[in-house]
Parts: C-alpha cells; structure tokens; sequence
C-alpha cells in the first residue's frame, strides 16, 4: 500500500456541510487510487467564534465525527488520518477547552493512533490575533503508527516548526502535517518548513491544509502538497478545495539515505 492522498477543504462553520465536503474528497482520493488518506486541520468545523468547536467536542470512543471517520476506512477499506476533531478534556479544571486531536483508523474502521496537538498556536500582527490556548488543552506525547510501508509520524500545524518533536518521532516514511496555516504566516514560511522536515529527516511529507476564505473571515493559506525525502515537491494544490497525493517509493528513500547518510551521521 503506497498510494497515499491528502485533502484540502475550505470549511464551513456547518458540521453536516463539512461531513458532505469530506465524504466527496474523500471517494475522489479513493477513486484515484489511494490507500491512505490525510484530512487537514478543523476539517470537521471552522466556527465562527473560537468556542464554537467546544460546543461539538466530542467524547474519545464515538460521535458524529468519529463515526464518521470510522465509516469512511470501513467502507473505502483505507487508513484514514482524521485531520484533528474537538475531543472533550477529561480534567475539570480544564472545562471550556477541548484537545485538538488526530485520530487514525484502519481499513477494519478500528482506531489505531491517537495524538493530541502539542504545540498551540498564538500569533499577533496588525489585526490577526490567534491563541489556541484559551480554547485548546495541549497534548504531551509524540505519537506515531505503522503503515504497510513503514512508521508515519503525526504532527498537527503549528507542531511544524518545532523541529525537535518530529526527531522525537524516530525514523519514519512518512510524517503527516493536517494544517489551517494562516495566509500571512503560510505565505512565509509553510513550504519552506514542510521542506525542510522532508530534508532533515529523510522522508516524505504529506501536508492536507485548510486553503481559502471561510464563512468566518479568515483566511488560511492552503498549498497542500506532497513532499519526497529529497526534499522535492510531488504534488501541489494552491488553493481551494481538492485533493492531491502521489507514492510512497521504498527505493526513493533508501537510495536518499544511502547516498546522504545524515540520519546515521547524528551525534546527538
């Protein structure tokens, strides 16, 4: 199984809206071959007010968005990598926030990986102010699954420019990173970042973002793509919604960590 695909949406703040985007990009990926499946960021909900993904958070087992996800393996017979859902914060003192978790489910539909995003985003400039952490409970733990291809780390937007947490992840063939990167911040730096993982650490990126101009006025960056061990890009979409994806080449990455052994050149 080296067929994989990544998703970009645009968002509404309508749940049954956005299930219906994702249940049609999804037959499409399926539909062109792939085998696994990359969801972005907030796919599920892009409120309208930061609490609004609060109030659908869901608790870890079963919902309308985990069903959902379920399904959509079970029935496609695929690995689904769920983009993040609100799941709800166990501790009491952490009422009102939610995780922003990645959920990955097998071909049988069964969960197999669960990662909650570590690093929360704040960003001030001009007129976009962003804190995650009025609303989000961070994770503390890297995570990552195996694929018939090999080890797939999980990453979630912002964790993109902590270079460290992907190291924590060990060798991988693949590291997913479901984004909603602002425009202003994507347009610096999301490629530069998401090629620079690929390089480091010697394996494919696969990047399923958020690209276009939601019903709450913002604007996110899109530019999805799949990225090679070399650092070269696959596959691209700019903007709007659609789906990308490309292979995953076992004599790609041998031959990138053969003829550059970094990986085994680290002292630290």
């Amino acid at each position: 199984m080296n067929k994989i695909a990544a998703v970009q949406m645009v968002s509404t703040a309508s749940l049954d809206a956005n299930l219906v985007s994702a249940r049609r990009l999804i037959g499409q990926a399926v539909a062109e071959g792939a085998q696994l499946v990359l969801l972005p960021e907030y796919w599920a909900l892009m409120g309208m007010h930061e609490s609004d993904k609060v109030a659908i958070a869901e608790q870890p087992g079963h919902g309308p968005i985990q069903d959902f996800l379920a399904e959509m393996a079970r029935s496609h017979r695929i690995i689904v990598i769920g983009g993040t859902l609100p799941l709800a914060a166990s501790d009491p003192r952490d009422a009102g926030k939610v995780f922003n978790t990645t959920l990955v489910y097998d071909a049988q539909g069964m969960q197999i990986a669960r990662y909650d995003k570590i690093h929360l985003f704040g960003f001030n400039k001009d007129a976009e102010s962003y804190d995650e952490a009025r609303t989000i409970v961070a994770g503390h733990a890297s995570v990552g699954f195996a694929a018939p291809f090999g080890r797939v780390g999980l990453s979630v937007c912002y964790d993109l420019r902590f270079p460290e947490l992907y190291r924590q992840l060990g060798t991988c063939a693949l590291l997913v990173v479901p984004a909603a990167f602002t425009y202003t911040t994507g347009r610096a730096h999301w490629e530069i970042l998401l090629r620079a993982r690929a390089i480091e650490n010697q394996c494919y990126v696969l990047a399923s973002a958020q690209g276009g101009i939601h019903e709450n006025g913002r604007r996110t960056w899109g530019h999805s793509m799949l990225i090679d061990p070399w650092g070269e890009i696959v596959a691209l979409l700019p903007e709007g919604e659609g789906v990308i994806g490309g292979v995953i080449d076992p004599a790609r990455l041998d031959g990138v960590r053969q003829n550059l052994p970094a990986l085994a050149h680290r002292k630290l």
